[in-house]
């Protein structure tokens, strides 16, 4: 089986004011940079082989953090890059409310049917993550490896993981520098072992908002 660790990136900038990120870019904050550290203590003692980010900064920095502790250099990766929020990206929930009030409260309710304007849909994701998933059966069986991501790709992963339709996309928690452990099986006996877990932080945790 492989072991797989699936982290969340810490803290961004945008996360406390609730701003819809997708493919934009902002950095850690002073918060988040602790997030990742305390995170990569606990992942030391993990033995990970092989350790791949999404390579946009919130994740890439957590990544190279974690990576400083453990002795590996981040692998960047696009097929576990964020959701494209399209015209959503870089708008606060309350103004997403305000201007897309149908496509937000699809969004919460049936995640699965909403596609982004100008963006991607769950499916989208799913597929992407789904390939990568056979990229480390194939590659990476029976070995530890460890993704730093973000919600909706991690969630997405989730719901490869148990064979479960995407419609279950929020029954997942996942806060800033969490981590899961999955084990993948070649015949698909798949098993979440740990789910967003968070103890690590102390008092640097944070709620992720229920609408990211």
């Amino acid at each position: 089986m492989l072991k797989l660790i699936v982290v969340r990136h810490a803290e961004s900038q945008w996360n406390p004011i609730g701003r819809y990120q997708g493919l934009l870019d902002p950095d850690l904050t002073e918060r988040g940079v602790e997030q990742a550290k305390k995170l990569a203590q606990v992942l030391k003692k993990e033995n990970i082989n092989a350790l791949f980010s999404s390579p946009l900064k919130r994740t890439f920095r957590t990544a190279q953090i974690i990576g400083e502790e453990i002795g590996l250099e981040p692998i960047k990766e696009e097929k576990i890059i964020e959701i494209d929020h399209g015209v959503w990206s870089g708008l606060l929930v309350d103004e997403v409310k305000e201007k897309f009030p149908k496509d937000f409260e699809l969004w919460l309710k049936e995640p699965h049917k909403v596609k982004f304007p100008e963006g991607e849909s769950l499916l989208d994701v799913f597929k992407r993550i789904k390939d990568f998933l056979e990229f480390l059966l194939e590659n990476y069986n029976e070995k530890t490896v460890a993704i730093v991501s973000h919600t909706v790709p991690i969630r997405c992963l989730y719901c490869a993981v148990l064979d479960i339709d995407l419609s279950k996309f929020w029954s997942f928690g996942c806060d800033n520098a969490s981590y899961s452990v999955v084990y993948l099986d070649t015949e698909g006996r798949n098993v979440i072992q740990k789910l967003n877990i968070t103890c690590h932080l102390g008092d640097l945790y944070v709620e992720s908002h229920e609408a990211l």
